[in-house]
Order: C-alpha cells, then structure tokens, then sequence
C-alpha cells in the first residue's frame, strides 16, 4: 500500500444531513509551495476526530482554513453549512476555535478575559455571567479565575483558551493541540471533557500525542504533505494490531523502526536502500583468488 494512498472510506460517505464540518477540495498555495492540496472531508455532529498528520504537513493551515482566519487559494470551507469566505461571521457563530497558541491576554485575569470574549459576542450581562460560570466550572479554573493571565502555568493558559472557546456553548469545536502543556492528570481532565462534549458537538482535534487519539477519537483523518492519506475509523485503522504509531509512520512516507523519512519514487512507493556490495573486499578476495592458484602452480 502506498504511503500517500488513503485506505478507508468513512462510514457516513452517503449520509443526507449537513455536516458541521466540511472542507471541499481545499487548497493553499504560497507561490510555488503548496501548504494543502485538494483536501476533502465531512464531520457530522456528534463526531470525534482526530487530525493528525507530522509537523509541517498542513494540519494547522487546514484548521486556519475551516476557521475562516486564512481564506483557501481553492476549494470551500463550510461550518454549520456556511461558507466561511463569504459568510465568516454567521458561520463563527457556530464555532468555537483554539488555535495552537490560544488568544490570550497576559494582563487580564481569566474572569475578565471571559468577560471580554463574552461581551464581544453580544451577550448580556445575565448571560454572560451563566456562561462564564458554566466554563470556569468545564475547564476547572476556579481556583486562578482573578490571577493575571501571565503568572499562570502554560496548562492554565491553556485552559483559558479552552474557555474562551466554550463561552458561546458553539456546535462546532476546532482544537489546534487542546493538550499542549498539559501534566498527566490535566490530560485526564480534557479526555473526560471530550466525552462529555462529543455527545452532542462536533469536534475536530489535533494532536501529536497519538494515545490521545486512541482515548478520545472515534474517527481518523490524516494528511501528510498538504494531502489526505486516511479518512476512517480508528476500530479500523490497525486491523493487523501494529500500533498507532506504525500506521502513522508508514502513512507518513517514515521507518515504522527508525523514524527516518523515507525516499518515494514517481508511484508514491518508498525507496528500500539496498547496501551496495563492498568494493574493498571484493577487490581483496580476487587478489586471494589469485594468490591461491600461484601457489598451487609453484606447487
């Protein structure tokens, strides 16, 4: 199997809702260089799905993408069934969005970090305080909620910019590393709010952590080199019982053993190096060869 050849189809290909998240044939280009190339995929609400893919291969760019913060070179990005190059705002409205280094302000505290995000949306002020009640308590920031932004821990920070994502209680969550920085028992902390969520959201994460995958995600997409190479289920992924880390490292073009990235010819197939004979040893076994059958004629 090539390591560029997607291997699954998901389950829901011929469903007739609209999907929550769809990117349709996306594409961005920087001159020459091509970020993502025709990217294609659908989630539906109540889906968990993990986005993996190595660093580089265009994960974060498809996110910005779907988000409305960067607008495709091709192709359409759609939340909640808007387009987000024409219709960002309705379609914001939907979602919410933490990018790999959240939107935060050092000198605020998380209270009014919140506040600030929940007035900005429009809320009113028994609203506001429901919602951020409702967040502090999901992301367990009780205890630093009047503490300024910057003395807090990177997994603090992090929780904050999970809340601020939570706030307007969005259909749509898009999660650029949601457990960066994170200690063990943080982790823990966002697995079982994941759960909880997935129930009746629909979320798209990222992640390189791929135990993470296997404890939160129900579905796989995965690219590498700005395209898709695996859109499935992870029950299906490893039918032969591999691991994770196999099947990533042979969809991404690397040495399941070594890590190393592999050479790929024109059909996309890796490029085995072959050990190249010793020329060295070669040259000495004929100088012996030789040798030998002097002596058998001196003989």
């Amino acid at each position: 199997m090539s390591a560029t050849e997607s291997i699954a189809k998901p389950d829901h290909a011929d469903r007739d809702e609209t999907p929550m998240i769809e990117a349709d044939r996306l594409s961005k280009f920087y001159g020459i260089f091509a970020a993502t190339r025709d990217v294609s995929f659908k989630v539906y609400k109540g889906e968990v799905v993990a986005f993996l893919g190595p660093n580089g291969a265009g994960k974060s760019t498809t996110m910005k993408i779907l988000t409305g913060y960067l607008s495709p070179s091709e192709g359409v990005a759609r939340i909640a069934g808007h387009d987000m190059n024409t219709e960002r705002l309705a379609g914001s409205k939907r979602l919410g969005y933490l990018p790999e280094t959240g939107p935060l302000y050092p000198e605020m505290t998380p209270f009014s970090l919140l506040d600030f995000f929940a007035e900005a949306r429009g809320m009113n002020k028994t609203l506001k305080r429901e919602r951020i009640e409702k967040a502090v308590d999901l992301c367990a920031l009780g205890s630093v909620i009047y503490k300024p932004i910057s003395k807090l821990s990177k997994g603090y920070r992090q929780r904050v910019g999970m809340a601020q994502a939570l706030i307007h209680e969005p259909d749509v969550l898009i999660l650029d590393e949601p457990t960066s920085g994170l200690d063990p028992n943080q982790i823990r902390g966002v697995r079982q709010t994941m759960k909880r969520l997935g129930q009746e959201k629909t979320i798209l994460l990222s992640t390189h952590i791929l135990q993470e995958v296997e404890a939160m995600a129900d579905r796989v997409i995965m690219i590498n080199e700005g395209r898709k190479v695996y859109d499935g289920q992870l029950a299906d992924i490893d039918p032969q019982g591999k691991g994770l880390d196999h099947i990533f490292a042979n969809l991404t073009g690397h040495d399941p053993e070594t890590g190393v990235k592999l050479k790929t010819g024109p059909d996309g197939e890796p490029i085995l190096n072959k050990r190249k004979p010793d020329k060295t040893i070669s040259k000495q076994s004929d100088e012996d060869t030789v040798d030998e059958d002097t002596l058998n004629e001196d003989a």
